[in-house]
């Protein structure tokens, strides 16, 4: 794929057809295709004759090894981007177009695809209210359902794991499912999910393990995902003076919250314990938003005037931030689904090269960690019987 993707960079960056290039190099255009797509690899006549058709060598359009070159691309109108700004790069026709991934672009504000409908109301306590499976809801699939590796946790980071799993043979989907890290785990316990994402601090002081070990009885593995600060995100109208969450309060400002089970909320409220505030008495303390970029979403749009969420949010939306923690997001993956397809397709692609470049390009994250096998827990042994 990598070699098929240089090979179209390349031709597209001279501004050739696919059948211009097939016949100055005198192949077929079913083969340039075939390349490009990553469908087959081509034979050393093939390689040699399309490498000196774009006047490069072989191991500069089939190497391993290399930079792509840059190609030509249209940015979309209105947009504006500093060097090394992150875009997402799609080919239009015979050339490129740029969409900047700044502000609300960040992440999908549209519709995603449906894998199903639900064939029936859903009543309390989560059955359906036609025949089923206790505690199920029947679902009338669109198409045939496919592999999905279902991912839980609020790291807005999450879904780029779609592009790697989809290049696998065969492809594996992603479901992400955005929630606090409690939420998550409890989730991974259910075995509702194949991996739970979390960062949350135990009483040692350390991240997610003994947390994890905790709410999953039957045991587990911890997965290493990504690393990022914690801090308070401020908007135009905090000012330049305020330095800590007492200033907020003191000023009046208006906060937004993150939902309970969240290490953010829980970051807000040992801010706040620590400087003896009753929390029910300060601005905005009561709302939800349901994730980092939400967040920086609210603050930017002026419905917030602070909150507290992972700095490459506050990054993303250019606003200001104020460390308050250093914090490791990890998978939490159960042992009952650790041998399946979709967590072994998962461990294969946090080792990739493309997802390490991508999570490197966000600033604000450390993907030092990313695939690292941090910890394993066995299953909580039961404990004495009740006399």
């Amino acid at each position: 794929m990598i070699s098929g993707a240089k090979l179209r960079f390349a031709r597209q960056a001279r501004g050739y057809s696919q059948q211009q290039l097939a016949g100055m190099a005198g192949v077929s255009r079913q083969a340039v295709s075939a390349v490009e797509s990553g469908q087959s690899d081509p034979s050393l006549r093939v390689a040699l004759a399309l490498a000196q058709a774009l006047g490069m060598t072989v191991e500069e359009l089939f190497g391993a090894e290399g930079a792509i070159e840059a190609v030509s691309a249209r940015v979309v109108r209105g947009a504006r981007g500093a060097r090394g700004a992150r875009v997402t790069l799609a080919p239009v026709g015979d050339s490129f177009v740029a969409l900047p991934l700044a502000g609300p672009t960040v992440s999908r504000a549209g519709f995603l695809p449906a894998g199903g409908l639900l064939a029936s109301e859903r009543a309390p306590g989560g059955s359906g209210r036609s025949a089923g499976s206790a505690g199920s809801t029947p679902v009338r699939p669109i198409g045939p359902p496919r592999p999905t590796l279902v991912v839980a946790g609020c790291d807005p980071a999450l879904p780029l794991l779609t592009e790697p799993l989809s290049l696998l043979d065969p492809p594996i989907g992603l479901s992400w499912w955005p929630c606090s890290s409690q939420e998550a785990l409890r989730l991974a316990a259910e075995g509702l999910v194949h991996a739970a994402g979390a960062h949350l601090r135990d009483r040692t002081g350390e991240y997610n393990t003994g947390t994890a070990a905790e709410l999953l009885s039957a045991g587990g593995e911890v997965i290493g995902f990504s690393a990022w600060r914690e801090g308070l995100v401020l908007g135009p109208a905090a000012g330049d003076d305020v330095a800590a969450v007492t200033d907020v309060v003191s000023r009046g400002l208006r906060l937004v919250n993150r939902e309970p089970g969240a290490e953010a909320r829980r970051v807000l409220d040992r801010e706040l314990d620590d400087a003896g505030i009753d929390a029910r008495q300060v601005p905005g303390y009561q709302t939800t938003a349901a994730g980092h970029l939400q967040v920086a979403d609210a603050i930017a749009a002026g419905l917030a005037d602070a909150g507290v969420a992972c700095e490459p949010a506050a990054l993303a939306y250019g606003l200001a931030f104020i460390p308050l923690a250093a914090e490791r997001f990890d998978l939490v993956i159960p042992t009952m689904h650790a041998q399946s397809r979709e967590v072994q397709a998962l461990i294969k692609v946090l080792g990739s090269r493309w997802l390490l470049d991508q999570l490197a390009s966000l600033p604000g994250y450390d993907p030092s960690s990313c695939g690292q096998h941090i910890a394993t827990f066995p299953p909580n042994e039961p404990g004495p019987p009740t006399p």
